[in-house]
């Protein structure tokens, strides 16, 4: 009997990995199911949908007290309504019953004040805010689902603003009459245009005046160092004399890394250089389906840490002050943990730019992950091997669709005017993919779960947890961005034991790190947290630290500075000649930016 057990238990393991396996089959076919069905409904879930719904009618209708308060509020906004009617009926100036919020310049030229078009803003924008008050506080549904449901209120509201309508915009109408209908005409060429280019995966109209190396991304440089996934940029001097430790920097690989080297007057690697920094930057491959299996840990790997072996191996002997930007930036603070368990001493500094190490705030992109949503996403990415350039530049548009698709829509198509091309919208055409098992693992891991915060990200076997970091830390936050929240990006503070210095600058997600001196309007606030400081709210700090006017960057380059040895050096070669590893190739700005 007992020569008879191992056999059936050897039968019993054959049987479940033939089930294990074909289970993956079964799980494929949900994916592909998925994955098609997904070309329907834009890459969202209808599940996730569905399911923040039925949270939010279930509870509105069981209670009465929040239906009663709505009816309140309706009979309250239809009696301001009415009474502006009634003062716009006799005085051409009445006094509105509702101003738009913040940064909505929908209703801001002048038409807009003339009748009966003040009174479609008008009541317009006090149904917005109803639905607000609809969509928020109704008690016992989950903050996820009550952002969704308010999220997709929202557009479907700016659906229907009066500003999107050719007969209800005073602007459009005004333009139809003056130009004797000519600006719908130029509009519908603009529109067969954008569908045309569209259609043969060609970039906007008016990109082609950007072009990298020779209008954009100009600051001379050579590439020292390649592999599968980076090349790394090394940037040639312009003083006689550099500091001597040298600045690495670890752009997005959601982006092109020359949004920090656009034109020649707004170029952080130029800035950086004619202050006498030595710049290294990687630049990020373009992944295919080929490379569906790299990983978070492979983009640590060979990114940020096979960089910090090409900056050493140019400039021996010398620490680095490394710089992330976004999702660059977080990697730079997993690599900087996982370095610091290990004593790895070769950083001077941690520099951060917009990039977030704790996900529980993570603004209104964690719409889009949940784990319908992710399971969504997955079975795109599984299917192609990719996250698709347009997916995400269609999600961040829908996050600021006011000014990113309607606007657009009423300027080049009803008014018949191109936006004019600048470089920054050059460089946002110019998307990047997402491999299937990195962007997995990040939304999975940081923003689903928030491992990197609660130090259960494991590098190597062990947690790379961000209080092993000692060196300085410069963290900047933006005020308006829509990516990383900088309330999200300041909670860096209470997740390290070193001196964060954080700046808060006005602009959002790019324009506010693309901010170079003399641009007008721009202004920051800066202040240090010593490791010896008690920590402050975000609140707290916005009130207390004191603001500058003008760019950053110059507070940054100073910073570096006294971090810094302060001697200065002769230039470090531009790579090592003969290294068959670090020699210097092509110019700047190399090969993989031409990617697509």
């Amino acid at each position: 009997m007992d020569q008879h057990t191992p056999k059936a238990h050897t039968h019993a393991h054959t049987v479940d990995d033939a089930a294990d396996d074909n289970g993956d089959a079964y799980r494929a076919i949900d994916r592909l199911r998925e994955a098609l069905a997904a070309q329907v409904t834009l890459g969202l879930s209808p599940a996730a949908v569905a399911l923040a719904t039925i949270d939010w009618a279930m509870h509105l209708s069981m209670a009465p007290g929040k239906r009663m308060e709505l009816a309140d509020k309706a009979v309250r906004k239809a009696t301001r309504l009415a009474a502006y009617v009634g003062e716009a009926a006799t005085h051409a100036d009445a006094t509105p019953a509702i101003a738009p919020l913040p940064g909505d310049r929908r209703f801001a030229s002048e038409g807009w004040s003339q009748q009966p078009y003040a009174f479609l803003a008008q009541a317009f924008l006090l149904n917005q805010q109803w639905w607000h008050n609809v969509t928020h506080g109704v008690p016992g549904v989950s903050q996820h689902h009550q952002d969704v449901v308010a999220f997709a209120t929202r557009q479907l509201l700016d659906m229907a603003s009066p500003s999107n309508t050719p007969f209800t915009n005073p602007e459009v109408i005004d333009r139809t009459i003056t130009s004797a209908g000519a600006n719908l005409l130029e509009g519908y060429f603009n529109f067969v245009e954008d569908v045309r280019r569209n259609i043969a995966g060609e970039p906007p109209a008016g990109t082609e005046a950007f072009v990298p190396g020779k209008t954009v991304a100009v600051t001379p440089g050579k590439v020292i160092y390649r592999n599968h996934l980076i090349e790394l940029i090394q940037y040639a001097p312009t003083t006689d004399e550099v500091l001597a430790e040298p600045v690495l920097i670890v752009p997005a690989w959601i982006m092109k890394y020359y949004i920090l080297d656009l034109s020649v007057h707004n170029s952080l690697v130029r800035d950086l250089v004619s202050r006498g920094h030595t710049v290294f930057c990687i630049s990020w491959r373009n992944p295919t389906a080929d490379d569906r299996d790299m990983s978070l840990d492979d983009y640590r790997r060979d990114g940020v840490m096979a960089a910090l072996d090409a900056v050493n191996a140019v400039v021996p002997d010398r620490k680095i002050h490394a710089t992330g930007y976004c999702l660059g930036g977080t990697l730079l603070s997993i690599a900087a943990a996982a370095m610091a368990r290990v004593r790895d001493d070769r950083l001077a500094s941690v520099t951060m730019f917009a990039a977030q190490t704790d996900f529980t705030e993570p603004g209104e992109l964690a719409l889009f992950i949940d784990d319908s949503q992710m399971h969504v996403l997955d079975s795109i990415m599984w299917h192609r091997g990719y996250l698709a350039s347009n997916q995400m530049a269609g999600a961040f548009q829908m996050l600021r669709s006011n000014d990113l698709v309607w606007s657009r829509i009423v300027h080049d198509y009803m008014m018949g005017e191109r936006t004019p091309m600048n470089d920054l919208m050059a460089w946002n055409a110019d998307a990047t993919r997402m491999p299937y098992r990195m962007h997995s693992e990040y939304l999975r891991r940081l923003y689903l779960h928030n491992e990197l915060a609660a130090g259960r990200l494991m590098v190597d076997g062990h947690p790379a947890a961000l209080q092993n970091i000692r060196v300085p830390m410069f963290v900047v936050g933006t005020e308006r961005d829509h990516v990383a929240p900088w309330h999200s990006v300041y909670k860096i503070h209470y997740l390290t034991d070193t001196d964060v210095t954080f700046v808060l600058t006005s602009g959002g997600h790019n324009a506010g790190i693309v901010s170079e001196p003399h641009h007008p309007h721009r202004h920051y606030r800066i202040a240090l947290k010593r490791i010896t400081d008690p920590c402050i709210s975000a609140e707290e700090w916005f009130e207390t630290a004191p603001t500058e006017e003008g760019s950053w960057w110059p507070a940054w380059s100073a910073w570096l500075a006294a971090h810094s040895p302060q001697e200065r050096v002769a230039p470090p070669p531009m790579g090592v000649a003969g290294s068959p590893d670090y020699a210097p190739r092509e110019d700047a700005p190399g090969t993989y930016v031409f990617q697509r």
